[in-house]
């Protein structure tokens, strides 16, 4: 088996390329050959021992995997050899094989490809339950969408207009502009690099209370934090809906006068525990994705490939917040 592995913290140039003897799969859990690995912004913080999680060294990042199940442990009786597989396992995915349990899995559409399959349901999965669940979003409201042509971003413009909203994306290039009015953004906003002075904050603030309109936005997805989270949270509507959804740019410090002011809640999203606590909520999530992937109504866009030995370069992209769309390494 080949593997990236993370032996010491630190960035993408500290993955080390080894080979070691295949893992078997334990009872309970299958063996899966790894065809594709998406990239995602956790992957950048868990080999600098930044993530939440830290697994034990060494480990291969890796979240989001689609490949072909190759071997099965004891008890399963629900999979076979050769079904193809999509998932979220939390890390080893930059690996060739990886024995994990099935309930992390979920069944890859012959008609979809490894690359789309790896690519959909963290970002996806995310940002419905933000959408509906943190954010009581309803057809006809306001959504502002930050650091919107990323992953996360162009999957909540598209569920943003799935369920009805007029959606504003925030975007930092004119590139990432086309990209998320390429998704279905009704109206985009191009801001400037962070950090911001006081004068930049506030013109920024102008800018998202220019598109929100009057009444300001229902619902604010914020992933990506720092300096643009205070300008943005000043345009949101009485009794709006602010998500967390990460912090590339830095954990930002929120005035809590602004939201007495306008009477608004400070939602956080963790996705993976809210799929551990409620798991029939968050399977029938899944089984809404699923329906409006086939209907064509949400499609995760990869915009490039890197073959796995490249795999470092994929997650410095990541890290340097260049990507449009979805990172996937070709594995196997």
């Amino acid at each position: 088996m080949r593997a990236l592995l993370s032996t010491a913290p630190g960035g993408p140039e500290t993955l080390e390329l080894t080979e070691s003897p295949d893992p078997v799969p334990a009872k309970g859990q299958v063996l899966v050959a790894v065809k594709a690995c998406a990239i995602n912004y956790p992957d950048v913080l868990i080999i600098e021992d930044k993530y939440q999680f830290k697994p034990q060294r060494p480990f291969a990042p890796g979240g989001e995997i689609a490949g072909v199940i190759e071997a099965l442990g004891e008890g399963i009786t629900d999979w076979q050899v050769g079904d193809r597989v999509m998932g979220v396992i939390g890390h080893g995915g930059l690996a060739s094989k990886i024995a994990t349990e099935p309930q992390r899995l979920y069944r890859l559409p012959e008609d979809r490809s490894f690359a789309e399959g790896a690519a959909l349901i963290l970002t996806y999965a995310t940002t419905i339950h933000a959408l509906l669940d943190r954010g009581r979003l309803a057809e006809g409201q306001s959504l502002l969408v930050l650091g919107a042509a990323g992953g996360v971003g162009l999957a909540a413009i598209e569920l943003g207009k799935a369920y009805g909203a007029r959606v504003v994306a925030a975007v930092s290039s004119e590139e990432k502009a086309a990209a998320a009015k390429a998704a279905g953004a009704d109206e985009t906003i191009i801001y400037g690099r962070a950090p911001f002075d006081k004068d930049q904050s506030k013109a920024l603030a102008e800018q998202f209370k220019a598109a929100g309109g009057r009444g300001g936005f229902d619902v604010i997805y914020d992933p990506v934090g720092g300096d643009y989270a205070e300008p943005a949270l000043r345009s949101i509507a009485w009794e709006g809906r602010y998500l967390v959804v990460g912090f590339p740019a830095g954990i930002p410090k929120l005035p809590l006068n602004l939201t007495l002011l306008k009477s608004c809640d400070v939602c956080g999203v963790f996705w993976g525990a809210f799929a551990a606590r409620d798991p029939q909520a968050n399977a029938a999530h899944v089984d809404t994705l699923f329906r409006l992937w086939r209907e064509g109504r949400i499609a995760p866009r990869v915009t490039e490939t890197f073959a796995f030995e490249r795999g470092g370069d994929a997650i410095a992209k990541m890290a340097a917040r260049g990507a449009i769309g979805k990172l996937v390494v070709e594995v196997g």
